[in-house]
C-alpha cells in the first residue's frame, strides 16, 4: 500500500512511498548510522596528525571551528527533512528549490563523494586485514591490498542487497568492535597520563585560545577544511528517513544527535593523545611525520604493550562500518533520482522481497569497485590525490543543502524566533562558511606541492577533483536530452508557497 508523508504549515508537498521498508529504523539506530558513516576512529587515526602538523597544540580548538559549519548544515538537513522526507535528500530538495539542474548536481555531489570515499575506505581496509597477520608485511603488497579492497566492497554491497535489518545488525556488531577497543586504549591513555607519563605534556587553556590561533590565519584555515572531512557521513541519517520512525523528525534528531557525539568524541580523544604523545617531531609525537598516516598504530605498542592489536581492529572495524553505510546513502540517493525521472527508471526499482533499492545497490557498488581499480592500476599516488578531493565534493552539496534551506523556508523566517535560526540565519552562514572552504580548497589543491600527483603543472588533486565535477554536468546533459530522463528537467514542480 502506497504511503505519503508530510509536514503541515511548510512549504512543500506529500512524499510518496518508493517501497523501502518503512519504520525499521529507531531513533538509536539512527545515530548509530550518523557515527559509522563518519568512520571516527579511523578519521581520527589519519587526520589528527595532520592538523598538528599545521596547527600545533591549538589542534583541539580547530576540531571545534570546523565543527561549525557541519552542525549549520546538520540543522539545515533536519529543516528540509521536515518538509520531505525523501531519501534523496539533496537532490530532491535542491531539485524543488531551485530546479532541475541543480538537483541533479546535487545528487551527482552525495553519489561522487560516496563513491570516491569507497576506494578510501577500501584501501584502508585492505591494508589494516594485512597488518593483523604476521609480521604486517604482506600490507606493502598492494595486488593483495587492492584484491582484499575490492572483497570488502563487494561484501557490504551484498549486506546492503539484502535488507537494511541485517544491514543494521552488522553495523551494530561492527559499532561495538569500534568503540569497544577504542575504550580500552582510552583508557589505557588516561592511566597511563594519570600515572605521569615521562614524555607528555601538561594540558593548557591556551590551547582553546582563538586569538593566538589566528595569528596565523592560513594555518587555521588549512586545519579546518581538514577537520572538516572527518565529521562528514552523519548525513546518512537523513538517507535512510523513509526507512525510520517518525521519518519527519527522527533521522533529523538523530543527525544533531551523531554530530555532537562527534565533537566530544574528536575533541577529547584529541586531547588526551595530545597530552600523552605530545605534538612533538620524535618518537610517538603527533607531529612526527613519519606518523602522520596512523597516530593511533605509532603509539599502539607503547600504549597498549602486547594488546596493541586492539587499535588495529578498531581501525579495521571503523572502516568496515563507514563501508557499509557510505553505500546506503548513494544507493538511495539514486534510487530518489531513478524515481524522480532524473536518471532511467530501473534506478527506482526496489527489490521486492528485500525492500532495498537493489539495482542502485548493486551499480553504486559495482561503480567503487571500477573507480578504486582504475585508480590503483594507474596510480596509486593519484588514488590518493582524488580522496583529498572529496574535500570539494562535500563542501558543494553541503552548501548547496545550505542554501536550499535557507530559500525553500523563506516564507516562513519571520513567524518565529526558532524559524529565523535553525532555517534561515543557521543554514545560511553554513553553506556561506563551506562556499568559501570550497575554493580555499581548490586554491591550495592548484598547488601541484600540495598533493602526490602533477599534472600539466596542476595539483592532481584539483584536476581530479575538477574533472569528476564537470563529468557530473555533462552526464546531466546527457540526462537531458535521453528519453527516459529528459521529462524530468522539462516537467514543472508545484509551486512554492
Amino acid at each position: 500500500m502506497s504511503t505519503e508523508t508530510t509536514t503541515p504549515g511548510v512549504p512543500g508537498s506529500p512524499v510518496p512511498s518508493k517501497g523501502l521498508r518503512a519504520g525499521i529504523l529507531d531513533l538509536g539506530d539512527s545515530v548509530m548510522l550518523g557515527l559509522a558513516s563518519t568512520a571516527p576512529v579511523y578519521s581520527l587515526a589519519a587526520t589528527l596528525g595532520l592538523i598538528v602538523a599545521v596547527n600545533g597544540n591549538y589542534t583541539p580548538l580547530i576540531l571545534l571551528l570546523g565543527f561549525i559549519p557541519v552542525l549549520f548544515i546538520a540543522y539545515a538537513f533536519r529543516e528540509l527533512n521536515s518538509a520531505m522526507p525523501d531519501c534523496g535528500t539533496t537532490f530532491i530538495w535542491a531539485r524543488r528549490t531551485f530546479g532541475p539542474w541543480a538537483g541533479w548536481l546535487g545528487g551527482w555531489g552525495v553519489a561522487l563523494a560516496g563513491i570516491v570515499v569507497l576506494a578510501n575506505l577500501a584501501q584502508v581496509a585492505g591494508q589494516y586485514v594485512w597488518l593483523l597477520v604476521g609480521d604486517g608485511s604482506l600490507a606493502d603488497n598492494s595486488l593483495l591490498v587492492t584484491a582484499t579492497g575490492v572483497l570488502f566492497i563487494a561484501l557490504m554491497t551484498l549486506v546492503n542487497y539484502r535488507g537494511i535489518r541485517l544491514g543494521e545488525h552488522v553495523q551494530r556488531v561492527l559499532t561495538y568492535v569500534q568503540y569497544i577497543s577504542l575504550g580500552i586504549f582510552v583508557l589505557a591513555l588516561v592511566f597511563r597520563i594519570a600515572g605521569g607519563a615521562p614524555e607528555g605534556q601538561a594540558f593548557d587553556i591556551e590551547w582553546f585560545n582563538p586569538v593566538g590561533a589566528f595569528a596565523d590565519p592560513g594555518a587555521v584555515v588549512h586545519g579546518a577544511l581538514l577537520a572538516l572531512f572527518i565529521y562528514w557521513g552523519w548525513d546518512t541519517c537523513l538517507a535512510v528517513n523513509e526507512e525510520t520512525e517518525n521519518p519527519t523528525k527522527t533521522p533529523g534528531r538523530g543527525a544533531v544527535i551523531s554530530a555532537f557525539l562527534l565533537v566530544a568524541i574528536y575533541v577529547s580523544v584529541a586531547l588526551l593523545v595530545m597530552l600523552y604523545a605530545t605534538v612533538g617531531t620524535e618518537g610517538i609525537g603527533l607531529g612526527n611525520a613519519e606518523n602522520q598516516d596512523d597516530v593511533f598504530v605509532a603509539m599502539k605498542d607503547v600504549v597498549l604493550g602486547p594488546w596493541g592489536w586492539l587499535i588495529v581492529v578498531a581501525v579495521l572495524a571503523s572502516v568496515l562500518s563507514s563501508t557499509q553505510t557510505t553505500i546506503l546513502p548513494t544507493a538511495r540517493g539514486t534510487l530518489s533520482m531513478g524515481v524522480h525521472g532524473a536518471l532511467p527508471a530501473r534506478f527506482g526499482q526496489v527489490h521486492p522481497r528485500n525492500q532495498t533499492p537493489g539495482f542502485s545497490t548493486t551499480v553504486m557498488g559495482v561503480a567503487a569497485i571500477a573507480y578504486y581499480v582504475a585508480m590503483s592500476i594507474l596510480s596509486e599516488n593519484l588514488l590518493s590525490d582524488s580522496i583529498s578531493s572529496i574535500s570539494l565534493f562535500i563542501a558543494f552539496y553541503y552548501a548547496l543543502t545550505g542554501y536550499a534551506c535557507f530559500w525553500f523556508f523563506r516564507g516562513t523566517l519571520r513567524q518565529s524566533a526558532r524559524n529565523l535560526w535553525f532555517r534561515g540565519i543557521l543554514p545560511l552562514l553554513g553553506a556561506l562558511m563551506l562556499t568559501a572552504a570550497f575554493f580555499i580548497s581548490a586554491v591550495q589543491m592548484w598547488d601541484p606541492a600540495y598533493g602526490d600527483t602533477e599534472i600539466f603543472g596542476v595539483g592532481g588533486a584539483f584536476v581530479s577533483g575538477v574533472l569528476l565535477l564537470a563529468l557530473g554536468v555533462v552526464l546531466a546533459v546527457v540526462c537531458r536530452f535521453a528519453p527516459a530522463t529528459r521529462g524530468y528537467f522539462v516537467s514543472k514542480q508545484p509551486a512554492l508557497r
